[in-house]
Order: C-alpha cells, then structure tokens, then sequence
C-alpha cells in the first residue's frame, strides 16, 4: 500500500441462515495440489452427518492455520491451557 493510502473498507453480507453456525466434533481433511476441502461432521453414534463443507486454496489454508494457532494461544493465555481431546475411535466413511 502506497503511503497515506487508507486501506480498503470491505461491507460483509452474513446471510440470516448462516447467523446461527452449525456444530462440529470431528473434522476431516482431504486436499489436492488445487484445494484443500475441510468437512465438519457431527458424529453421534451410530450415525453422523456432515454439517459443513469448506473449501480453501492452499495460500488461504495456511492462513487459516496461522489464525487458529494465534487464536489457541490468545484462549490459553486468558483461560489456561487445553489438554488435546483423545482421537475419537473406530473409522468414519463420508457418503
């Protein structure tokens, strides 16, 4: 950005379906030279469901894990640390 330029101000549309987000306790991750596609699932046994699929060039997925890492550190900081949940067991197919 040139000097004395102000940076751009960008008006965001968050859609009234989307105010209330969706749960997820379980990821999964798949990713070609293109993309990464990250779907969030709620697994309720014997059953789950994929409740959002994301999908991010590369550039963007290493931002979103910069962002998430800064974010870890800012909660454990004000709230202490987190203990890594045990990896959930058995093998979940994606229909």
């Amino acid at each position: 950005m040139e000097s004395g330029q102000k940076p751009m101000e960008i008006q965001i549309m968050f859609p009234d379906h989307l105010r209330g987000g969706v749960y997820s306790n379980n990821m999964s991750i798949a990713h070609t030279r293109e993309e990464f596609v990250l779907d969030f699932l709620m697994v309720a046994p014997p059953a789950g469901s994929v409740t959002a699929r994301i999908i991010l060039s590369p550039g963007h997925a290493k931002r979103v894990a910069a962002a998430l890492v800064e974010n870890l550190r800012k909660y454990e900081e004000t709230y202490g640390a987190l203990q890594a949940a045990e990896e959930p067991k058995g093998r979940i197919g994606v229909n």
